[in-house]
């Protein structure tokens, strides 16, 4: 039984009038199901719970969801400090508008990333929010924590790292472990604590202390349950994929070995996952071709790699490792599009015409040769003396990235005119020793080879999204769904408060004229971080919502299935609609896929963030007192959030500090005024600071403003980052360290140890 029809018959099952809860098992009974199929009938019961669709009851009995019943919901529980939280409801925007306040009394023992099913209330929480009691923890987040061991009168106890939870954890005997005080530990609960009574738990592994190598990595992999080794299984399905692969050609291939393609890769890139091709028809026209690998015929649907793959959705990039989606085998090797070796592809055919206009798209399998590969460097260098390069190259390659430069040109003015939105904000990405520690920093430098990659790849993403949609298919998209009416006017009013004259930004057209006016004034960066806040995270999902960042209403990731599971997902599409069979996955399954995928996206995301904060909070631990240059990222009634310029360290400002002046905060402008002598503190200020405070347990950094600056520094436009969804190919350099939204944070991919940027 697949799990569609488990999913028919369980909701058939619990929809029959005379139903009555009860728990799983006996819904299993009741089904008659085999014990293979009970194990998926409890993965698939919270699958549907998740979605909406069945609720937990009391003693764990499942109930149906009556669309009129709205005094209870499922959400994701996140619990403050001070003991309080808040839910977020299931399918809620991001913006926390919707979000259930749960008094501390009301939290059971929920902790934060929980799935809760809360009942609501009649009365009304702070700022007039919906309140509501937490009646059924669904789903744990994770049992497992990370934390700091020590002893309180001869009892072990951890403190768990980032205020998870608001007292320390009583553990068993540490000595089984050989727990020392101040040693970073993974615990595992055995109580969670609520406010009747204390946590309890067991320590799992001692990862050793603060400072000692790899233990800030090991640490983060341990609590945002990160993938590691591949498994035997998984190993074992990738040798065979070897073993059968010979580089032969199949009839059901199209033999494009003859014709010259190329990649454009950061220089110490592995693997490779696209290559390019382009001819200028006799009409005028062009015809770019998208070789993408071909990874979906080394990765067969519920096969070992498939399952494993769709597990882990993504790479993981955190500073000093990669934590790859598919084993080296497939990923470095077979499905790698390396320089004279035949690889099998995935290809987009799109014919545009002179000024840039789609006039025709097409797909097949095919077999590619890479006639060269290229790095960035070298196409940079080949655009700024291309005569130097005519004889290191063949005619035919040499004509191959003029043409490249000359049409990726034209898409990205039309993609501008049509209204795309681009953010420039430098980029400065922290550089590490031998022994994983700081080092320093460096700005990253977005070049017009990148330009080029950057458009063929969005062009491709867009093309076979189209083409999916016009055969009346359902399609796993990425969208990003349009800003909050609210929060434009917010930020209108924010701009103008800055002198800059501009009519509403409900307007993606005002909002790119704005960008354009600021660009190397002092407001360039308190308009380019308001407009940052003012967007919603990108997602991926089977809704027709588009892409508000890239003005597309229609887009998909298709262009690295090597790194990325959505993109694979989507090749499979493909690959029915080639065979004129039917797509296996319908708007639910590709809904649950969606959502999982988003899921892994954030938590590799959060997992690099806090990754990179724990290394730089480690290095400023030795440099308190020391003096740096910051600009201001966040503006609250508590205080200014600022990250440093030269090295990325995020930090807060408490506004207690402020002692020159008492101030008062202004939410509209984003900007903290001063009562007595007018002195304000706004988005996109700079600022220089003291490093004041550092605790590496709460993860927390304190600054102090030494003074304020008046004039913002300008940057080279080579040393400014995009902050879009546009780019999904890779830069030189290491990562950068800090994105508030995912829809501004550039996709990464199977480059081992550097980034790369695709759409």
């Amino acid at each position: 039984m697949n799990e569609s029809d488990l999913e028919r018959r369980l909701l058939e099952y619990v929809s029959a009038a005379n139903y009555q809860p009860v728990k799983p098992r006996i819904i299993a009974k009741k089904l008659k199901l085999s014990d293979e199929e009970t194990r998926e009938l409890k993965k698939t019961i919270k699958r549907l719970v998740k979605r909406g669709y069945l609720n937990w009851g009391s003693k764990h009995l499942i109930q149906p969801v009556k669309r009129d019943d709205r005094s209870r919901m499922t959400g994701i529980f996140h619990r403050t400090q001070k003991g309080f939280g808040f839910v977020r409801p299931t399918g809620a925007p991001v913006d926390r508008s919707a979000d259930i306040f749960v008094p501390q009394k009301s939290t059971m023992d929920a902790a934060s990333g929980d799935r809760v099913l809360v009942r609501l209330s009649k009365r009304r929480g702070p700022e007039n929010r919906i309140r509501g009691t937490i009646v059924e923890v669904i789903e744990r987040e994770t049992n497992r924590f990370v934390g700091t061991y020590f002893e309180s009168e001869e009892v072990g106890r951890v403190r768990v790292d980032n205020g998870v939870f608001g007292q320390p954890i009583l553990v068993g005997d540490p000595g089984v472990k050989n727990a020392q005080p101040n040693d970073k530990v993974v615990i595992e609960m055995v109580r969670f604590p609520s406010h009747l009574h204390d946590g309890e738990a067991v320590i799992d592994e001692v990862l050793g202390t603060h400072g000692q190598p790899g233990v800030d990595t090991l640490l983060i992999m341990r609590e945002y349950n990160l993938p590691e080794d591949f498994g035997e299984e998984v190993l074992e399905d990738a040798r065979k994929q070897a073993e059968n692969f010979d580089e032969s050609i199949s009839e059901n291939r199209v033999d494009l070995t003859d014709l010259p393609v190329i990649t454009i890769d950061p220089s110490d890139a592995r693997d490779f996952d696209d290559a390019i091709s382009l001819e200028q028809l006799d009409n005028g026209h062009w015809r770019l071709g998208v070789h993408i690998a071909d990874v979906s015929h080394f990765v067969q649907p519920q096969s070992a790699l498939d399952r494993e793959a769709r597990q882990r959705a993504t790479s993981v990039y955190l500073p000093d490792r990669v934590i790859p989606m598919l084993p080296e085998i497939i990923s470095n090797n077979l499905a790698s599009l390396q320089p004279d070796r035949i690889r099998y592809t995935k290809t987009v055919w799109i014919e545009f015409a002179a000024d840039g206009a789609t006039v025709a798209t097409d797909t097949c399998s095919a077999a590619i040769r890479s006639t060269r590969r290229f790095t960035y460097t070298e196409v940079d260098q080949f655009l700024v003396d291309r005569e130097a390069w005519r004889t290191k190259l063949s005619p035919a390659v040499f004509q191959l990235v003029t043409n490249m430069y000359e049409l990726a040109m034209i898409l990205r003015k039309r993609r501008f005119r049509r209204g795309s939105l681009e953010l420039s904000m430098p980029e400065v990405t922290i550089d590490l020793d031998l022994q994983g520690q700081v080092s320093g920093a460096h700005l990253v430098e977005q070049t017009e080879s990148h330009q080029i990659i950057e458009e063929f790849m969005l062009a491709a993403n867009e093309a076979v999204a189209k083409l999916v949609h016009q055969r009346g298919l359902v399609l796993l998209r990425r969208i990003h769904g349009a800003p909050d009416p609210r929060k434009l006017k917010i930020l209108t009013d924010f701009v103008r408060g800055l002198q800059i004259p501009c009519d509403s930004l409900e307007s993606r057209f005002e909002i790119q004229r704005v960008l354009k006016h600021v660009a190397g004034l002092p407001q360039q960066r308190a308009i380019n971080f308001a407009i940052l806040r003012s967007l919603q995270k990108a997602l991926y999902s089977p809704q027709d919502e588009g892409h508000y960042a890239l003005a597309s209403d229609c887009y998909c990731h298709f262009t690295s299935p090597i790194r990325r599971y959505p993109d694979l997902i989507v090749h499979r599409i493909i690959d029915s609609i080639n065979s004129d069979k039917h797509p296996s996955l319908d708007f639910d399954r590709l809904m649950v896929e969606g959502e999982h995928c988003s899921d892994r996206e954030q938590r590799a995301e959060q997992a690099e963030r806090e990754l990179t904060k724990l290394k730089l909070l480690y290095y400023l631990s030795k440099r308190i007192g020391d003096e740096l240059d910051a600009v201001i990222t966040g503006v609250e009634d508590y205080g200014l959030f600022a990250q440093g310029i030269e090295l990325p360290a995020d930090g807060l400002i408490h506004v207690n500090s402020l002692q020159d002046d008492t101030y008062r905060f202004e939410r509209a402008t984003h900007t903290l005024t001063g009562f007595r002598n007018g002195n304000s503190y706004r988005l996109g200020d700079l600022v220089r600071v003291k490093i004041q405070r550092v605790d590496l347990d709460a993860r927390e950094l304190d600054y102090r403003i030494v003074v304020q600056k008046n004039e913002n520094r300008s940057h080279s436009a080579n040393h400014q980052r995009r902050s879009n969804d546009v780019p999904d190919r890779a830069r030189p350099g290491r990562k950068k360290t800090k994105s508030r939204r995912g829809v501004n944070k550039p996709n990464k991919s199977g480059k081992r140890g550097r980034r790369k940027k695709k759409g």
